[in-house]
């Protein structure tokens, strides 16, 4: 016991090696919090009166009491900056499990017709009614799924895919992108569009509650276009057409561009199922130029490596755009992918730690 204390709220006797924690706490922590109350814990320690205490660190008695008791009950867990004061929690953890695990369902599942999803008013009704609580604001239940994890989110898609050689298929681009053949290029085409002149919506810095304003309405007097582009994963450089179409024509065209701009290398053009890829002219004349055409798995646009390039592209050139003519928008196309094209790299790495490689089957449906 520290000998010559004064009547009032002190802490426990500390240990030796308690008080030397205390004052490397107090010497490193870089929590204020923590930094805060281990001072606290240590004063007292050393005959400290509370009054004396909140002088010196300008803070009132019941905090000084409060970090005092909780340091005699909890240890230095009380010196957390999650512990704080107050009344304990009147909903148990066993409850708040519940909380978030009825959250999770739907109104559905406990036969409410009305309405299809929760709101935290028609939930914090829906527990109150099944006796899970007596009552709780909406605010508590906010914080409870917080601090469950559960957020609000949007309902999300999956398209499961019907190729029975769906694995073969994928295992085959990704050996491609991680080991490219010594023999010829890896190339990746597809298309982008359809190109339509109209207002895109985009993000910029504005001030605030001053958005920047496109017109709603509009016409397409003009017609669409479309892209016809291609990644090189050698050098990470884009190439590309612009056409008012995209049949088997306008393909073949692009891959007699691809062939000449590499003469002598087999090409490996990575490409989905869209119809005029498969077209007989255009496997006729790939079989008799040297070119492999690779097709993805239905389904599988995703394993595409030019799908990255297209939504950068979208995204800094074309939302927030307002583009009146086809020769304006090309422009702007054409401006960043020279841009790209100026700072490409070669690509590599794709997906390194994505779950996909560990497949040994397909799944049926999202996790």
């Amino acid at each position: 016991m520290i000998v010559g204390r004064r009547p009032g709220v002190f802490v426990r006797p500390v240990s030796m090696e308690e008080g030397r924690r205390l004052q490397r706490i107090g010497r490193t922590s870089k929590d204020p919090v923590r930094l805060r109350r281990a001072i606290v814990v240590l004063m007292s320690a050393q005959g400290q009166a509370v009054r004396d205490i909140t002088s010196l660190l300008h803070v009132s008695e019941d905090y000084v009491r409060d970090v005092i008791h909780a340091f005699n009950e909890r240890g230095f867990d009380a010196l957390d900056p999650k512990w704080s004061g107050g009344r304990p929690r009147t909903i148990s953890d066993q409850v708040r499990e519940s909380i978030c695990l009825i959250a999770r369902t739907s109104p559905a599942d406990w036969k409410i017709a009305a309405f299809s999803t929760w709101s935290l008013t028609k939930l914090a009704e829906h527990l109150v009614n099944r006796h899970v609580v007596p009552a709780i604001s909406r605010e508590t239940l906010r914080r409870i799924l917080h601090e469950g994890k559960i957020s609000w989110q949007t309902t999300t898609t999956w398209k499961s895919s019907s190729d029975p050689d769906f694995l073969t298929k994928m295992h085959r681009v990704l050996e491609l992108y991680d080991t490219p053949p010594i023999d010829g290029r890896v190339v990746c085409v597809d298309e982008f569009g359809p190109l339509n002149l109209m207002p895109r919506k985009g993000k910029a810095w504005r001030p605030f509650r001053s958005p920047r304003r496109l017109r709603a309405t509009y016409n397409r007097y003009d017609g669409v276009m479309h892209m016809l582009a291609a990644l090189d994963l050698a050098t990470g450089k884009i190439y590309y057409r612009i056409r008012k179409r995209k049949r088997w024509r306008e393909f073949l065209g692009l891959l007699k561009v691809l062939r000449a701009r590499w003469p002598g290398e087999k090409l490996y053009v990575v490409l989905d199922n869209f119809s005029p890829h498969k077209h007989p002219n255009v496997r006729a004349w790939a079989a008799a130029n040297e070119v492999e055409l690779v097709f993805l798995p239905t389904y599988g646009s995703w394993l595409n490596w030019i799908e990255s390039e297209f939504a950068a592209l979208r995204y800094f050139a074309l939302n927030g755009t307002d583009h009146r003519s086809h020769g304006e928008q090309n422009a702007a196309i054409g401006a960043y992918v020279r841009w790209h094209n100026a700072r490409a790299e070669p690509k590599t790495n794709f997906a390194p730690d994505s779950p996909i490689r560990a497949w040994t089957e397909y799944p049926a449906r999202a996790a």
